[in-house]
């Protein structure tokens, strides 16, 4: 069984975007938060597939002693199969890549046989029933919200029929139990309900999390939240 896999079922995840921790204390809030993480999300980002510049190999390597809980890493990069290597030898648990990329069929390969969980994500424009040919190869989607490598960013308007739909595809060929939904991004107070009515099995919090005044009270609200069915 994967990390992923062996996660809680019947409850909301939580997958603790690190992007939005303090940057300058990060061995801090990842001790702080980690009795309330389910996983920890750290982006990857290449100045080229999107805009910004985000986490290297090396910084997920000097983290992983502080937890056990798994690592996502979250290609955002036009050459993703360069870097999974590296990363799996840093501590992933767990590597999504675009479905948008070209290279995503050997990327997602090369990720299986690392024995690590292989993840797709889905751009807003993307239509849901491109992941169809990848369904056997996965363990996780990664729905955006919001247009990607930005953040403070409002959830969009289609984000949750589209995780509803999605939902309905997986159900439909018997996979819904295997394979985890996850939301990113637009993740706010009043989106998290929706999410997960809409079918979200997991979120990436940013600042709901890491700027929470009471993060046990927030943890049992996330876990309290009911998954609509179908």
């Amino acid at each position: 069984m994967s990390r992923l896999q062996a996660l809680p079922t019947g409850r909301l995840l939580a997958d603790y975007s690190l992007w939005s921790a303090d940057l300058a204390n990060l061995a801090n809030d990842v001790r702080r938060t980690e009795p309330f993480a389910d996983v920890y999300h750290l982006d990857v980002a290449d100045g080229q597939f999107v805009p910004s510049l985000l986490f290297f190999p090396d910084l997920v390597s000097a983290l992983r002693p502080l937890t056990p809980k798994p690592f996502h890493v979250h290609l955002m990069t036009l050459n993703p199969a360069r870097l999974i290597d590296d990363f799996a030898e840093a501590g992933a648990d767990v590597i999504t890549v675009h479905l948008e990329n070209p290279e995503l069929p050997a990327a997602l390969e090369q990720i299986r046989a690392r024995g690590l969980s292989a993840g797709i994500a889905i751009q807003l424009e993307t239509p849901v029933e491109a992941v169809l040919p990848y369904l056997d190869q996965i363990e996780v989607i990664v729905m955006m919200g919001t247009k990607l490598g930005i953040k403070g960013v409002g959830l969009a308007d289609e984000a949750c029929p589209r995780i509803t739909a999605l939902s309905r595809l997986l159900t439909a060929r018997g996979l819904r139990d295997k394979i985890k939904i996850s939301a990113d991004g637009g993740i706010r107070e009043q989106t998290v309900p929706r999410l997960r009515a809409a079918g979200a099995d997991m979120i990436t919090p940013g600042s709901l999390a890491f700027k929470s005044p009471n993060l046990f009270e927030t943890t049992l609200w996330l876990h309290a939240l009911p998954r609509q069915e179908g």
